[in-house]
């Protein structure tokens, strides 16, 4: 938020641009499949010519390694351009959908038509893609957007508002940037769609603002998204998987592993393993991790102390620290740690982690670490780590979550055949793909009827027409 702007004139100014855009979305609504192809080209190309800037931004913002955000940013956002790109034609056309025999002589299809004026607010953690592809998708289901990025991330949201700004006029889309302060003004705006990414706490104040406007949501949140490891499981592999998806934008992803519960035959093999893979990834040469280039830091000084605090309480309640555990408050440094002997009254086992801290429970029967996982929200994303087919299924069948991988970690959110999102305190409507244009699209019934008539089961209900009623109802 400009400090020079009153608020008085920061509700003006939005009030204004949604008012533009309110006006023009009925164009926009009208839009052909190749014009909202070439706004889409129009992303991908600028994407593509400033690859370098994207990559020096997030860095400024929190020493993002480029190959993460060639990995974690623009591989995600560049496969879903790709995709709408190719599929777009056949989500915009008319479903056809079966008539039942009552109703025979009427026709009827689905219409995707866009929902209207949509608001994005997005993360700071993946501030790029998870600003960029929302936008994508709503774009492609013919829509106006107005987008906040987080102020976490200044620099990134500062080369967002020049891209959007070169890229379409502020009747389609446009950027606020801001802090609290921004976003609450947004919210109160009568907005037709809602698209957030961020914690559940914020979440449930997007979702109380939309309910005053009877706006839909999609909530993409978090939560405390576990892994388990049983004894069949390929202990090296596993440990290689977890240590990365945990420690990837320095464990700063909503579908990181939060904490692992493993096989008590295998745990000590495992941490081993984890704790060999930590090393060989951000310390080869047995230089300190903080000379890495391969590591993140974390965003700012308050999300450090956040999980310092956790750590601290862990190790003040029993854990043990097995591998890491450094710190250095002036870079936002917290160096790979894991923790053993977690009880359920660590803090570390109630919040979301959001870091690289790493809580690691053993237990004997799979049924015991299933309680643990069921006692809480329901996560975003479940792991499996297992060679046995039986083992996964019977997880599968006694847990829920949002998405759920197996050997693998974190992969759910680059397929974009895949619906992604959560489920209740982890999140509300799902994305990527078809699933991202459905969230953007309001799904019309049309029925049309060419022949025939219903006016014999009309009034007055005589005997003749109570017997045509009745043998509708239980033949037709």
């Amino acid at each position: 938020m400009n400090p020079l702007l009153s608020e008085t004139d920061l509700r003006n100014d939005l009030q204004a641009a949604f008012a533009a855009q309110r006006q023009h979305a009925i164009q926009m609504a009208l839009t052909t499949t190749e014009q909202r192809i070439e706004r889409i080209r129009r992303i991908q190309t600028w994407v593509n010519a400033h690859e370098v800037g994207i990559q020096r931004a997030m860095y400024d913002d929190f020493r993002k390694p480029s190959a993460e955000v060639m990995l974690g940013e623009l591989m995600a956002l560049h496969a879903e351009i790709k995709h709408t790109i190719r599929h777009l034609k056949n989500w915009m056309k008319p479903q056809r959908l079966p008539t039942p025999t009552a109703l025979i002589g009427t026709k009827s299809h689905l219409l995707h038509e866009p929902k209207g004026n949509v608001l994005i607010i997005a993360p700071w953690n993946y501030p790029f893609v998870l600003t960029i592809r929302p936008l994508v998708s709503a774009i492609a289901a013919g829509n106006v957007v107005i987008l906040k990025p987080s102020e976490l991330t200044p620099n990134t949201a500062g080369l967002i508002k020049k891209m959007i700004s070169d890229l379409f006029p502020a009747s389609e889309a446009v950027v606020f940037e801001g802090d609290a302060n921004v976003s609450k003004a947004l919210l109160e705006l009568p907005f037709n769609h809602i698209f957030f990414t961020g914690s559940p706490a914020v979440g449930r104040v997007v979702m109380t603002a939309a309910a005053k406007h009877l706006a839909s949501v999609t909530l993409e949140l978090g939560g405390k998204s576990p892994a388990i490891v049983d004894e069949s499981a390929d202990v090296k592999q596993a440990a290689g998987q977890l240590a990365w998806g945990k420690c990837i934008n320095n464990g700063q992803t909503c579908i990181a592993p939060d904490y692992i519960l493993v096989h008590q035959s295998i745990k000590p093999l495992f941490v081993q393993a984890l704790c060999h893979t930590l090393t060989g990834m951000y310390s080869p040469d047995g230089q300190p991790v903080e000379a890495s280039e391969s590591y993140a830091r974390i965003v700012n000084n308050r999300h450090f102390e956040r999980l310092r605090d956790l750590v601290n309480d862990a190790v003040s309640k029993g854990a043990t620290v097995t591998h890491g555990g450094l710190m250095n408050a002036d870079e936002n440094f917290i160096e790979p740690t894991i923790l053993e002997n977690i009880t359920d009254d660590m803090r570390v086992m109630q919040d979301e982690i959001f870091g690289p801290v790493l809580p690691i429970i053993t237990y004997d029967n799979l049924d015991d670490a299933l309680r643990i996982v069921n006692a809480r929200d329901k996560p975003l994303a479940l792991y499996i780590h297992s060679r046995n087919r039986k083992t996964t299924q019977y997880i599968l069948d006694r847990t829920s979550a949002g998405d759920t991988v197996v050997n693998d970690t974190l992969l759910q959110f680059g397929n974009v055949e895949l619906p992604f999102g959560g489920v209740n305190n982890s999140g509300l409507g799902k994305s990527n793909g078809f699933f991202s244009f459905q969230e953007f699209s309001n799904q019309r019934g049309v029925m049309q009827r060419d022949f025939g008539t219903m006016k014999f089961i009309y009034p007055p209900y005589t005997d003749k027409v109570k017997k045509l009623i009745n043998f509708i109802v239980k033949y037709l």
